[in-house]
């Protein structure tokens, strides 16, 4: 932590000084990168994602999911969405929400990864249990469709509250079709929800 901290004073100091951070970061990571995409600027992105892929085989899913980002976007690497899907699946395994959430795309669309819609259904669930916000949304319409209304209304709330502006008007559609006591039970449900943990 002492070295993080000192890191942080060579990054943000009143004279800068990005190679002693980095040296920091790299020592507080115990050599793994994924800090210092974070806080110290690479000279290249080719050289952030090679940091990227030392942390990413060191199993941190956030760099993992950045990664992933990397190839799915041809940023430093020549663009591969089966690459991409492989990181982004890796990510989510580990615990990373964002990912979740890509993963159950790549499994929807058939992108880098074999079309399925039951992994896609799962890892939305997933990515929606562990707070993220679209997923909660797209989980909730997902959870209506099939007939359960009232659950679905739970993740249209669960959306709506953490600012996804297209989960209101769907939850009060919703809302006015349900019965007084289901709605009190999906609000009641709401309030209970609590988030998994996610990996940061």
């Amino acid at each position: 932590m002492a070295l993080f901290k000192r890191g942080k004073q060579f990054k943000h100091g009143r004279q800068p000084c990005l190679d002693k951070a980095l040296d920091c970061f790299l020592k507080a990571a115990g050599g793994s990168a994924w800090l210092c995409s974070s806080y110290a600027k690479p000279p290249n992105t080719k050289q952030a994602v090679e940091w990227l892929y030392k942390a990413s085989i060191a199993g941190h899913a956030r760099a993992q999911y950045q990664l992933a980002l990397s190839f799915h976007q041809g940023k430093g690497v020549e663009q591969s969405v089966r690459e991409a899907a492989g990181w982004y699946a890796r990510a989510a395994e580990g615990g990373y929400a964002r990912a979740m959430y890509n993963t159950s795309l790549c499994y929807s669309l058939g992108e880098g990864l074999e079309q399925s819609d039951m992994l896609a259904r799962k890892w939305m669930r997933r990515a929606a249990d562990h707070g993220h916000s679209k997923a909660q949304y797209e989980h909730g319409l997902a959870l209506i469709s099939e007939g359960d209304a009232m659950n679905g209304v739970v993740y249209l709330e669960l959306a709506t509250r953490a600012g996804e502006m297209a989960a209101a008007p769907a939850r009060d559609a919703v809302l006015e079709q349900l019965s007084a006591s289901c709605r009190n039970r999906a609000v009641i449900l709401a309030d209970k929800w609590r988030s998994l943990a996610s990996s940061r």
